[in-house]
């Protein structure tokens, strides 16, 4: 089957999304992809209709019905969130998310990880270094706060209140004002994105397992295309589902046109870490499937993506097809004013890939997902 030159337009789609590290069930995800919908048809003259979450055992999904002039397509979006897996690790108390973080980041650091991402992302290792030199930075200062006694020359007595300050300093004034940078939630990240490459931790493992039904059974419903599209920690998360069934039931995908879509895709985030073996070999099994055709949908404007590598290679399948790498610029998708709103927002950046632009634009993730063109044909968006 061939992607070089995809053509007619699709009626029935299914589409397979693996969000990113984000505190949203499928509920909330079906709503941000609708506000997005409505006004992606309207500045492209098409109608939508986005309907509700529909729950069948483990599965989540909802439907979009769009139509053109000449053109009319459904697509079934199954949402694959790991909504429960965030909550679990958000809600614990912020020492012991403070404890996890570090351990993962010295994990990190000690795998070859952070010395890969200076190699390869210069961008991409300074946005593994920030929410742990930022809170680092608060650390010492209630250290400066409780040791002030002493280095002031006053009575020792007041050890007490220095210690009370600097406890009420750090978690009521200095946390709170380091959530606008989100770091908590990404000391959280850091420690999933271990756990998916290591595949060590039970809830992760379990996680795949309990979803493995789930992406069979949406690749089996009949359809023109099968949309597999990714974002961020959602590319390696996926490619660990999709690799799962690549290994154990390769004839799955025998004769389908299904797309790989991996958005701002961080899967060297995790694949460039020693004890992800399985994750690299995945990688490769993946890129290896005739009937697999991958993507990679990278921005200069995001720093929380590997720009310009070449994820295959970099995991260590130089002779694999390596997928085609598709350039967006923000600064071409949105209107000034929204542009100077979100850009110095590293996070809120990042998550443009499945958002809608203010101008047409080549790339577009609603007309990808729910419009007439086969999803290839947005591998040559020129």
């Amino acid at each position: 089957m061939s992607y070089d030159k995809p053509s007619g337009h699709v009626t029935k789609r299914i589409v397979l999304h693996f969000p990113g590290f984000e505190p949203l069930d499928a509920v909330r995800h079906q709503a941000r992809y609708k506000r997005s919908a409505v006004k992606t048809a309207k500045l492209q003259d098409f109608e939508v209709e986005v309907g509700p979450v529909q729950t069948e055992g483990q599965s989540r999904y909802f439907d979009v019905d769009s139509q053109g002039a000449d053109w009319q397509t459904s697509s079934r979006v199954y949402v694959f969130d790991h909504d429960e897996i965030v909550k679990s690790l958000n809600g614990r108390s912020t020492l012991r998310r403070m404890v996890a973080g570090y351990s993962s980041a010295a994990r990190v650091v000690w795998e070859g990880g952070a010395f890969s991402y200076f190699r390869h992302a210069w961008r991409f290792g300074l946005f593994f270094l920030f929410p742990f030199l930022l809170v680092a930075i608060g650390l010492a200062l209630s250290v400066l706060i409780v040791t002030a006694p002493y280095w002031l020359a006053l009575d020792t007595s007041l050890l007490i209140l220095s210690a009370i300050v600097a406890h009420m300093a750090f978690f009521r004034l200095f946390l709170p004002w380091s959530d606008r940078w989100h770091t908590l939630h990404l000391f959280s990240d850091w420690e999933l994105a271990v756990a998916v490459a290591s595949l060590e931790k039970p809830y992760f493992q379990q996680w795949v397992e309990d979803n493995l039904a789930s992406v069979r059974a949406a690749l089996s419903e009949p359809a023109d295309e099968y949309v597999i599209s990714s974002h961020s920690m959602g590319s390696s998360i996926a490619t660990q589902v999709i690799g799962t069934l690549v290994e154990r039931e390769p004839s799955l995908f025998a004769g389908k046109r299904v797309v790989f879509v991996t958005l701002g895709g961080a899967i060297l985030q995790c694949a460039l870490l020693r004890s992800a073996e399985v994750l690299r070999a995945r990688v490769g099994a993946i890129a290896r499937v005739k009937d697999i055709f991958w993507f990679d949908v990278q921005c200069l404007t995001d720093a929380i993506n590997f720009y310009r590598c070449q994820v295959v290679a970099l995991a260590g399948h130089h002779d694999a097809p390596q997928p085609p790498i598709v350039f967006i610029r923000l600064k071409h998708m949105l209107s000034p004013e929204r542009y100077r709103r979100i850009k110095r927002d590293f996070l809120r950046v990042h998550r443009q890939y499945v958002l809608d632009a203010d101008v047409r634009a080549p790339f577009d993730f609603t007309l990808m997902t729910a419009g007439p063109l086969p999803a290839a044909s947005f591998a040559n968006p020129n």
